[in-house]
């Protein structure tokens, strides 16, 4: 198990709880398969490179594929595939309104995250922001 599925057993059990593996989530990587094919060892694009994630379907909605570590992204794959690392407050970030997340698909613990779900995140790393910066903006400077 990792931090992440230790944080979503911990929510499932006490809702309480929520709040800390929504924390641990926005800060993990997120392993993102790419339409990309790779090229020999290099699978990864970098966080500026440009990339088309691999976008699949379930009862109509439309699912971006995400994964905490590469080997379970490579496991349900089940073969190596192209793909991008990022930060999940950046993924929360750059995901379209009417975007799924399906997170760890294959695996003891996936979780599903529907648009509105995604849409609070979004708020929460703006707010998150907007606290980083006014708390910079008074900082001793030096």
């Amino acid at each position: 198990m990792t931090e992440l599925d230790n944080a979503l057993a911990a929510a499932e059990e006490n809702h309480d709880l929520l709040p800390d593996f929504y924390e641990r989530l926005l800060n993990t990587t997120l392993y993102i398969p790419t339409h990309e094919t790779p090229e020999e060892d290099d699978t990864a694009a970098s966080e500026g490179d440009a990339f088309s994630p691999l976008i699949m379907e379930a009862e109509g909605n439309p699912y971006l594929m995400v994964f905490d570590t590469r080997e379970r992204l490579s496991a349900w794959a089940e073969k190596e595939v192209g793909f991008v690392a990022l930060p999940a407050h950046v993924v929360v970030g750059m995901t379209p309104e009417k975007l799924y997340w399906a997170l760890n698909v294959g695996t003891d613990h996936p979780r599903q995250f529907v648009p509105d779900e995604i849409a609070w995140l979004k708020t929460v790393v703006q707010r998150c922001k907007e606290m980083d910066a006014a708390g910079n903006e008074g900082g001793d400077k030096g």
